[in-house]
């Protein structure tokens, strides 16, 4: 049943990184993940650097491939992966909450924020802002929507100007789209007003962040709605037509969660591989090479939650980590979100 939320059921070829000691017969460290394979080679290359007698074996899924793959693998009483990382937080806590992962007590348990850490289980292991992008060209002689009233606003005014030239996630097919949706719904009352807007100003959805920031980037779109912060930076950071603006009213924040599974083949190369992502080496890799914001409390400086909460403080609403992300997980209140949404969008 989950699949029919995350279409494209495909397994990638697996990427072998041979231990660097030369060791033929190293023990390998079996990892899934929805991090794209070349994004994740700094990690993996710097875990190595650290532990030169192990092997990577790096399987990117898609999230609801990690999570089919691993319940399946297990309840068949088989072996699955060591680590997995994904960004569909709600499914990473099921497994926890479900059993199917392992309780890792480890050096940077204690000092991990409380709403990042679920009882030693599943930890969220970066902090990404959900943002508007903006083409720069296009607000020359415009204010930029900083709030969801302004983007409203904005769209009221301009609707015609820039009809089909907004973007969005389209909430069925895009895990973390339907994840900002949800939690705009419990943070913004007049959340539909938003939609409604967007939808008379003919906004497109797509199910990644980069057919999105690939048109602001070269002006066919204007502006883009929740999108993933950390691939908006790496956009901006190429691009210097794309511009970024972390709403005022509120900025959600989601995370990538990493665990051990239950049925780890060596749980213990699990857990030294999420050590690892937890040291303040991995985090710095995370937020310098990899651009993706850090959450330990112990690294400070650019990309990272520390430097974000002290700018914006109480405007940042992570998503925490806890069941209470499962409840969209529900067939009938999950489609009734998706309907409700489809029916603003469409009597636009």
């Amino acid at each position: 049943m989950l699949l029919a939320f995350w279409p494209g059921f495909a397994l990638a070829d697996p990427v072998f990184y041979p231990a660097k000691s030369g060791n033929a017969d190293a023990p390998v460290l079996t990892v899934y993940s929805s991090l794209d394979e070349p994004l994740a080679q700094p990690m993996i290359r710097g875990f190595q650097d650290a532990n030169p007698d192990i092997a990577v074996k790096y399987e990117d899924m898609l999230t609801g491939d990690i999570y089919d793959r691993i319940v399946g693998e297990t309840d068949a009483g088989k072996k699955t992966a060591d680590f997995a990382f994904s960004s569909a937080m709600d499914l990473q806590v099921k497994l926890s909450n479900d059993g199917y992962a392992q309780v890792s007590n480890l050096p940077m348990s204690a000092a991990w924020p409380k709403w990042a850490n679920w009882r030693n289980t599943a930890y969220a292991l970066t902090f990404e802002p959900a943002v508007f992008v903006y083409h720069k060209p296009s607000f020359a002689h415009e204010p930029v929507p900083s709030s969801r009233a302004e983007f409203v606003d904005y769209l009221k005014r301009k609707g015609n100007e820039v009809y089909g030239r907004i973007g969005t996630y389209d909430i069925e097919r895009s895990g973390v789209g339907f994840l900002f949706m949800a939690r705009d719904q419990e943070q913004f009352g007049d959340i539909w007003s938003v939609i409604r807007a967007m939808g008379a100003a003919g906004v497109k959805l797509y199910s990644t962040s980069s057919a999105i920031l690939e048109r602001v980037a070269d002006g066919r779109f204007v502006l883009g709605y929740n999108i993933l912060g950390s691939y908006a930076a790496d956009w901006a950071s190429r691009y210097p037509d794309v511009g970024i603006v972390l709403p005022k009213d509120y900025t959600v924040v989601m995370s990538r969660i990493g665990l051990v599974p239950q049925a780890a083949a060596e749980p213990e190369l699990g857990r030294r591989y999420l050590t690892f992502f937890m040291s303040r080496e991995g985090q710095t890799i995370m937020a310098r090479e990899l651009q993706i914001p850090a959450v330990s409390p112990e690294v400070a400086g650019e990309n990272t939650a520390n430097t974000l909460q002290e700018l914006l403080g109480a405007q940042l609403r992570p998503v925490p980590v806890s069941p209470g992300l499962m409840v969209y997980l529900d067939q009938v209140k999950r489609a009734r979100l998706i309907a409700h949404w489809n029916e603003v969008l469409r009597t636009q």
